[in-house]
């Protein structure tokens, strides 16, 4: 939590830790993959006024409509371009047929915010030894997501697991992209360990 951005992560299941995101830019506030909770959504509303929900990956839908109507807001599923007006820029990060999987992240240049599904995560089965961010196990294997290096955020805003801020965050995306193959067996190990 910052004070322009509420994060929350989903009781159920656990060990997935869908996080969802609200993010105030533009003068108005941003859902991305949303699960529905009340308590969360009250503190986004305290932000400001909501601006539009985002569905940031396909086999995401989680509550993303029942917020986006709750809310009077829009809902965009992953989104080619950015809706007319919004405050961040869309990324395509995958858009495979082969693996039924097309994923888009946000960039908040306002608040140097990077906003991602899968592609990166902070929850334990993305993690090799001593990462704090890690891809996606399948990016890990086949694709890293280069496309999301070099931006230098001071924010990473994931689908599981806690967001990442301040400084050094840039350096942690780029390190676990650059690193992602090399660090497989450290990744491998860490699952066989936590099972």
């Amino acid at each position: 939590m910052t004070p322009w951005s509420v994060g929350w992560i989903s009781p159920d299941p656990r060990f997935m830790r869908r996080a969802s995101h609200a993010v105030l830019a533009g003068g108005g506030v941003w859902f991305t993959d949303p699960v529905l909770d009340e308590a969360a959504l009250a503190r986004a509303a305290a932000l400001g006024p909501p601006a539009g929900v985002v569905q940031l990956l396909d086999r995401h839908p989680r509550d993303c409509a029942a917020v986006a109507a709750r809310l009077g807001v829009p809902l965009h599923v992953v989104p080619g371009t950015p809706p007319p007006g919004a405050p961040f820029e869309v990324i395509p990060v995958v858009g495979t047929r082969v693996f039924r999987w097309r994923e888009i992240a946000l960039w908040f240049p306002e608040r140097r915010a990077l906003v991602t599904a899968d592609a990166l995560g902070s929850a334990p089965y993305f993690l090799a030894r001593g990462e704090r961010l890690g891809p996606h196990p399948v990016l890990r294997l086949l694709a890293p997501p280069r496309v999301l290096a070099g931006r230098d955020p001071e924010h990473v805003l994931v689908g599981h697991g806690a967001g990442l801020h301040g400084a050094g965050t840039g350096a942690e995306v780029d390190a676990a992209i650059a690193g992602a193959r090399r660090r497989i067996p450290s990744w491998a190990a860490g699952l066989l360990r936590r099972r």
